[in-house]
């Protein structure tokens, strides 16, 4: 399964709200609203990925809530 696809499909299933995107430079950028065990378990996730994904490292800022309802994927 590809990374933002599982990411996506692992937030709505914590009842997260954010977003997962592709950046211009090939990373991927994700953000998450919600409980913080929810938003831990998907950080946490993030640092492997889905099988077969090549992460390389995961940086972690915490801003505040920008009042999300849902969880999109975006390109």
């Amino acid at each position: 399964m590809f990374f933002r696809a599982e990411c996506a499909r692992l937030a709505r299933g914590r009842g997260l709200s954010g977003f997962v995107r592709n950046l211009a430079d090939g990373r991927v950028e994700a953000a998450f609203e919600g409980g913080a065990e929810g938003v831990d378990a998907l950080v946490a996730w993030c640092r492997a990925g889905p099988p077969m994904a090549w992460v390389e490292g995961v940086e972690i800022v915490e801003e505040p809530p920008t009042g999300e309802h849902d969880f999109r994927t975006s390109r």
